[in-house]
């Protein structure tokens, strides 16, 4: 499926829509809609259950998206975190000057080199502008890509706060808090999902990349010395949730990364093949005690953790495991969605997980005018124990196309034996097939089939 058939199909049944649309919209922003909303909850959901209701030791946070100016000095961001841009001076595009470098050569060596090198390499290389096709760039300058605003009535460098980059420090400095609270002894985790901010200068692909984004962020701390185990632990962890919520193992791979930061000892993605090429849609780090080093030279606060058998204390070191929630999402549309060729006709489904559907059930009446009060009925009790939608409007044939279209596993069929006796007709949107039961035994058994 082509990148703008999704966004035109997300835009059709309410998935996702174009930011500030009415206004002409505003680049690379994007606003989740009903369907969309509930299914990149239901993603949340599914990731709270595995990495904080079924673990042991795994605490949530919710960290303001503003923190303390140190929190970025200390974690690196204020000095380090910018791209090395360059500006194309005939045609204005401007560009990464080390992405530049690594898609002409079909490398990582854009990674490499500093500044000067790049710019002279570029040159060198004669490397053109993918516009315009000149070469004739400016020099490498460095583009911050934290988001600044002011605190306070005055708009000066005492007041300067940042929209934060990512989500990870505001575990990081509620290392002792959550430890202290929970009264939790190592390892343990502390996990967050929340917005995240970055001033990309080259976002793209749908939600791919965006300047406002969602992350659902894992972080373990542990004893130097089972750091490599719980490292690798959580890769394999981390692909099997994928899995679990329905992206199929063939789309899915490890990349270890050659170049480490600075503060990493052991890196490696799971990406996830769309349609663009592989693209990385979970993170997981070995940091070791990078972060809670810097954070105790910062903030002179000691970030020790005793160990009670041993009369030890030690500064933990933290695997990080960060999942994309948009990411995510948008991989889940492109795996579910088919357009089936049938005997006699062509439907557009999404293979959703039934967990993640937006709605688990859609209440149909036969006939409108014969059905309806009974069909309201049903959808009144069964909107109490699951997201039901309800659609008289057309053929029965075409509703059972739109509740396919959007991912909905079940569609309840109201008709004469539905008043008669107390039957009804399920569908399955998967496979088609209609099975007769009881109205009484309708809700048992969709919640046995969206069990995650």
């Amino acid at each position: 499926m082509e990148m703008e058939k999704m966004v035109n199909f997300c835009k059709n049944y309410g998935f996702i829509f174009q930011g500030s649309e009415i206004y002409g919209g505003l680049a690379n922003t994007w606003d989740y809609g009903p369907l969309g909303s509930r299914l990149k909850n239901n993603v949340k959901d599914a990731w709270r259950k595995r990495f904080i209701q079924e673990r042991k030791n795994a605490y949530e946070v919710d960290a303001d998206i503003l923190m303390h100016k140190k929190v970025w000095e200390a974690s690196g961001h204020v000095s380090s975190f910018s791209d090395p841009l360059i500006d194309c001076k005939e045609c204005k595009m401007r560009v990464r000057a080390d992405n530049l470098v690594n898609d002409f050569t079909n490398s990582s060596v854009g990674d490499t080199l500093n500044e000067k090198d790049l710019i002279k390499y570029i040159r060198d290389n004669k490397i053109p502008c993918p516009k315009c096709g000149k070469t004739n760039f400016t020099d490498v300058r460095q583009f911050n890509l934290m988001f600044e605003t002011y605190r306070g009535v005055t708009n000066d460098s005492k007041s300067v706060i940042y929209l934060r980059p990512e989500n990870a420090q505001g575990e990081y400095v509620n290392f002792l808090n959550v430890q202290r609270s929970m009264r939790a002894k190592i390892p343990f985790s502390i996990g967050q999902i929340g917005k995240a901010f970055r001033n990309e200068i080259t976002p793209g692909n749908f939600t791919f990349r965006t300047i406002e984004f969602e992350q659902m962020e894992y972080q373990t701390f542990c004893k130097e010395g089972t750091d490599s185990e719980i490292y690798n632990y959580f890769k394999e962890y981390g692909k099997k949730f994928f899995m679990d919520l329905g992206l199929k193992e063939e789309h899915l791979r490890f990349h270890d990364h050659e170049k480490l930061a600075h503060y990493a000892k052991e890196a490696c993605d799971i990406e996830y093949k769309f349609p663009f090429g592989w693209g990385e849609i979970n993170g997981t780090h070995n940091r070791t005690n990078f972060d809670l080093s810097n954070h105790q030279e910062y903030s002179k606060v000691k970030q020790e953790y005793l160990d009670s058998d041993t009369n030890e204390k030690f500064v933990p070191y933290v695997i990080e495991s960060t999942y994309g929630l948009d990411r995510t999402v948008l991989a889940l549309l492109f795996e579910a969605y088919e357009e089936q060729k049938l005997e006699n006709d062509t439907r557009e489904v999404l293979h959703l997980t039934p967990y993640l559907a937006p709605y688990k059930v859609c209440v149909l009446p036969l006939i409108k005018k014969y059905h309806s009060d009974k069909a309201n009925e049903i959808f009144e009790m069964l909107k109490k124990e699951f997201m039901t939608t309800y659609d008289d409007t057309g053929s029965i044939g075409k509703r059972y196309r739109r509740s396919d279209a959007i991912g909905t596993p079940y569609a309840i069929t109201i008709d004469d034996d539905t008043i008669n006796n107390g039957t009804v007709t399920i569908r399955d949107r998967d496979t088609m097939e209609q099975v007769k039961m009881s109205i009484d035994e309708v809700i048992s058994y969709v919640n046995e089939k969206i069990k995650f």
